[in-house]
């Protein structure tokens, strides 16, 4: 039984005698198509069943089903092999993985690894057992080299190894691309990933704490201007980084698992030239959130990594025409979100 709040989408109505597949073949509509998505109650897995739920070009035979923790432990085969058993995916959007924040990976790189290596091999194996047409698995920029240039494309992923902070996860989504090339030459397997830039939208973690850069922005200007109090960005504002609003990065998974079949990485990513500094994303913040206030920049903590630029260079050959949403309508959007789901939310 599916989690609470996370429905299947059944397919739309009938619309023809027969459907082209994600695969390029035509099939008879009696031969249904379900996509399964692991970890589809968080950030990315909102904005899939958001953008699949209105995608005039979705499959009519096509339905998807959002897993959340409560369907099962994905570091338990048998629980992996049962969800396969009941849902019989026939392709499957890998999202969930055990995450956490700096020093979460410091002091746990044994359980990132771990249970990492454990989640992943449970979902590619079953899949292969299970004979699904399609795996795709997601990766992180972060387990990229630690002393690198710029900016990283795809071939770069193992040439050195990650930042000690963080290298029992890095290793662990290593070996999901790894694994990829393997399953493909063993057994013919069509499993790929994908490696995202930094996310933000609805459904995030709002988090002043542990959440990313831009909810938690959005969440220290909302407690701001709800207190009267200054707006405090830890940080000179001068670092760069490449923000994708959540419903882009939907709309190209769902591409890739359509139309994207090799075994390789590809790096979904906005432009090299739309890169922001945090300044610009605090001050857009600021105007979504119609404050007033005073915006205090804080150069007393750490900027970071001034920026970690990724080229989408393979992306904009494949697909050259798709239109990213621009970081000011992006956050937007993202405002509006959390200010009326600011109860509920997760923060």
């Amino acid at each position: 039984m599916l989690g609470p709040g996370q429905p299947s989408l059944p397919p739309p109505p009938l619309l023809n005698s027969q459907t082209r597949s994600g695969f390029g073949v035509l099939i008879p509509m009696s031969s249904p198509v379900t996509v399964l998505v692991t970890g589809g109650s968080g950030l990315v897995g909102s904005a899939l069943q958001s953008f699949v739920s209105a995608d005039p070009s979705r499959p009519p035979n096509e339905s998807w089903v959002f897993l959340s923790s409560a369907d099962g432990d994905l570091r338990v085969r048998s629980a992996v092999e049962s969800i396969f058993e009941r849902h019989k995916p026939t392709m499957v959007i890998h999202l969930a993985a055990k995450v956490g924040g700096l020093f979460a990976n410091m002091k746990e790189k044994v359980e990132f690894y771990r249970e990492n290596i454990m989640i992943n091999d449970n979902v590619m194996e079953c899949c292969r057992v299970h004979k699904v047409e399609k795996l795709v698995s997601y990766l992180s920029t972060c387990i990229f080299p630690d002393k690198t240039t710029y900016p990283i494309d795809e071939t770069m992923l193992h040439a050195g190894p990650p930042h000690p902070s963080n290298e029992g996860y890095a290793y662990a989504k290593r070996m999901v691309d790894t694994m990829n090339r393997a399953y493909n030459a063993e057994y013919g397997c069509n499993f790929t990933s994908i490696i995202p830039t930094n996310i933000y939208g609805p459904s995030d973690n709002f988090s002043v704490e542990n959440g990313h850069v831009i909810p938690g922005l959005i969440h220290k200007c909302y407690i701001a201007k709800r207190d009267g109090t200054p707006f405090t960005v830890w940080g000179s504002g001068r670092p760069l980084r490449q923000f994708m609003y959540s419903g882009d990065l939907a709309e190209l998974t769902v591409w890739v698992m359509r139309s994207y079949d090799s075994p390789e990485p590809i790096i979904i990513s906005v432009d090299e030239e739309d890169e922001v500094s945090i300044k610009d994303v605090a001050l857009a913040v600021v105007k979504a959130m119609k404050f007033e206030g005073e915006v205090v920049f804080d150069d007393s903590k750490s900027d970071g990594q001034f920026k970690k630029t990724a080229s989408n260079k393979k992306l904009r050959g494949l697909k050259p025409g798709h239109e990213f949403i621009g970081i000011e309508e992006g956050i937007q959007r993202a405002v509006d979100w959390f200010v009326e789901n600011y109860e509920t939310c997760r923060k």
